[in-house]
């Protein structure tokens, strides 16, 4: 029989913990446990039903399955007026909007765009495993930026060596984040802007839960910030704010020179998004204030039953601000997998150990919100039942 040796490349494309986790889970499930599955940020509520209807109804039109290209202009002017309303952001439709087959398209291309084999690239630790497939996908290195508690989960600036910086090419941030669920300040916003101008750094903002926020407490467009055009983009995303994850459809705006950058990598490696989606994501964006305003509501609910159970056992676990996960530090003793396992071993709950997102993610795990409240109190209750908080666990762990 033959053999093929896979190309380098390839080793950006290692088995996920997804897939070890969803392997693991269907044997559990095979051998009868009925397990909660809150490893993977999947909305598990439908869109709005103008914008299904909007989808059906411009699918049902003969003249809707030709290539889009770039994107039609009314997606454009959606996200221009999107970005005006809600953000205080002024866009140019025609320079400053690029279509996306989903935010993951443009965190992954963008390094193939601007780094070269060896050039630096430096990233949020922990942070979404997307940004590690599109570095090494262009040969770029990572350095990491770690996100600590101490720190309110910022990345310092201030602890980055000179030299790296002056190497670097581009930098990479995600507030609300993932799988850290916090918010970064004006004036973070600020630093970073003199910071890539320092060192002239493409700075790329992942902004894919701007919707997602709670208690009122809104997060700022890195692009509301002045100066921000002048350094960098961000890619937003309709999967999680408008339920729209297999529709597959976001979009990067802001600098100019970037966006005609990556347009024209693009126009060598796909056609666009299917004209249905495109409509049903601009009626999304132009008439989907309250359909957030509600998901918003479900989910901070969500949240407040996970970690108030919590509370009530121990797990004394922080309230995110926003995005639709929980970072749930774990009891000492533990490592983030070994818990992970124990989750499912012992709570039939499934969750990410932290560690898959980076070093600075062990002695987390990221906990998504994509379940029914009720199913939420059941996970309270299988994991205070499940033995792994008592006294006497915790006791056994720090003699072993």
């Amino acid at each position: 029989m033959m053999t093929y040796t896979l190309a380098t490349r390839m080793k950006a494309f290692q088995s996920s913990i997804f897939s070890e986790l969803g392997a693991y889970k269907k044997e559990k499930i095979a051998a009868g446990h009925n397990m909660i599955d809150l490893s993977i940020g999947n909305p598990d509520m439908p869109p709005a039903d103008f914008v299904r209807e909007t989808m059906v109804h411009t699918a049902s039109e003969k003249e809707s399955y030709g290539y889009t290209l770039s994107g039609i202009q009314e997606f454009h002017e959606a996200v221009t007026e999107y970005y005006n309303n809600t953000h205080n952001v002024l866009l140019n439709a025609d320079k400053e909007v690029l279509l996306l087959m989903g935010s993951q398209d443009g965190l992954v291309h963008l390094p193939m765009v601007y780094a070269n084999p060896g050039d630096i690239i430096l990233v949020p630790d922990p942070g979404y495993t997307a940004y590690e497939t599109g570095i090494q996908m262009a040969g770029a290195t990572s350095y990491y930026m770690p996100l600590k508690k101490e720190s309110d989960f910022l990345p310092d600036l201030g602890v980055i060596p000179e030299e790296i910086a002056d190497q670097a090419k581009m930098m990479i941030l995600n507030f609300p984040g993932n799988p850290v669920p916090v918010m970064a300040h004006e004036d973070f916003f600020k630093e970073v802007i003199a910071f890539a101008k320092k060192h002239n750094i493409i700075v790329v903002h992942d902004f894919a839960y701007a919707e997602f926020y709670f208690d009122g407490n809104k997060p700022i467009s890195f692009l509301s910030v002045h100066g921000a055009k002048e350094v960098g983009v961000e890619i937003n995303s309709l999967s999680k704010s408008y339920s729209l994850a297999g529709s597959r459809i976001g979009y990067m705006i802001g600098n100019e020179e970037i966006v005609r950058a990556l347009t024209q990598f693009k126009s060598n490696t796909d056609y666009g998004v299917f004209l249905p989606i495109q409509k049903a994501a601009s009626a999304a964006l132009r008439n989907g204030a309250a359909f957030c305003e509600k998901n918003r509501d479900i989910y901070q609910e969500r949240r407040d039953t996970l970690v108030d159970g919590f509370r009530t056992f121990g797990w004394n676990v922080d309230k995110p601000a926003g995005s639709m996960f929980v970072w749930a530090e774990i009891p000492q003793g533990w490592t983030s997998l070994d818990f992970a396992y124990a989750l499912m071993d012992r709570a039939n709950v499934v969750v990410t150990p932290g560690h898959a997102f980076g070093p600075h993610g062990e002695g987390f795990v990221r906990i998504a919100l994509v379940q029914d409240k009720e199913v939420l109190q059941q996970v309270v209750e299988n994991i205070r039942n499940s033995g792994i908080f008592t006294l006497e666990k915790l006791n056994e762990l720090v003699k072993n």
